[in-house]
This record gives structure tokens, sequence and C-alpha cells, in this order.
């Protein structure tokens, strides 16, 4: 694991004042244009969440669908994806959580999940938490089980585990500075 997280830590590009001035953003194409690490990535936490029991995978919008997807497959259990307000096309519940200046809100289908499911939520990082836990917010709101928030990165300089308290949160890489 320590050679998969030190590949993935070497692939991962540092992008200046973006979205915004002091900002160091961490994109992960990179990595998604890298096949083969790409698919230890998903082995990786498939692995991890194969002897879990997990009976569905929720990934976050926009880049959680795309690891989400391929390791649900893996998983072989169904993808839900969690999207912005007002994008998905049938009945939702959504929740909303706090932005820097503002709030945003997440849906996800109602008749996605039940009582007897138990569910993964996957994102390629997290960052302060928030859309994570409104992400748990709502696989709870339909009944089903969070067994673990995961991600490829976490920023653990802004303390996301703090918004995520009585949750498991796993990360394959975390930065503990900007």
């Amino acid at each position: 694991m320590g050679e998969l997280r030190d590949d993935v830590l070497a692939t991962i590009r540092d992008v200046p004042d973006f979205p915004k001035p002091g900002i160091v953003f961490k994109d992960i194409t990179p990595v998604l244009g890298d096949a083969g690490l790409t698919a230890r990535i998903i082995e990786h936490f498939a692995d991890r969440y194969e002897p879990k029991k997990v009976t569905a995978l929720c990934g976050i919008e926009s880049r959680g669908f795309i690891f989400g997807a391929a390791l649900a497959y893996e998983l072989g259990v169904p993808f839900v994806p969690i999207r912005k307000k007002g994008k998905l096309p049938a009945v939702t519940v959504s929740a909303s959580y706090a932005l820097e200046y503002g709030h945003d809100s997440i849906e996800m289908h109602r008749d996605a999940l039940g009582k007897d499911d138990r569910v993964v939520i996957f994102d390629d990082l997290i960052a302060t938490g928030g859309t994570a836990r409104a992400s748990a917010e709502l696989v709870e709101a339909l009944g089903a089980e969070v067994v673990e928030i995961g991600c490829v990165i976490e920023l653990a300089f802004l303390e996301p585990r703090t918004k995520l308290e009585g949750y498991e949160v796993y990360s394959l890489v975390a930065y503990d500075a900007e």
C-alpha cells in the first residue's frame, strides 16, 4: 500500500491559485490519465470494501462518479449518484451544507437505497467534509447504513474529520499542510 500511496502522491498535480488566489488545487486528472495507476486504486478500495458486505456505492458529483462507478462495478453492487440540486430527473431527497460563503445542496433519488443497504460514499477528494457529511445524511434519510466514507485524497489540514465525526473515513493519501 505504501508504494501505491507514493505513486498517487507523485502523480497528483498541484495547480496554484485555482480556483482562486491562494488555493493550491490538487488535480487528480493525471492519476486518471494513468490507466494502470487508476486500476490499482480501484483494486485497493475493492479489497478494502469486499469484506464489509457493501450493497451499494454512492459517488459524489463529479469526480466521485469516476472512481465510484468503477469501484461499484468491481464490487458487483449498484452505483448511486449524488448530484448537485436539480440534476436528477426523478423524485429526490436533498441535504444542504455550508460553503465558505453561503450554502449548497445535493440530492439523491428517493428510491435509490433502502433500510437493508450498507453503503460506501466515495469522492475523489475530501476537503472540509461538508459535502461528505451531507451525503451521509442523504443515505441515512433513506434508512441505509453508511459503512464508510472513502476518498483518494484528504486535505487533512482542513480537518474534515471534525465534520465527519461519527463516521468511518478512509483516504488513500492525506495532505497535512497546504
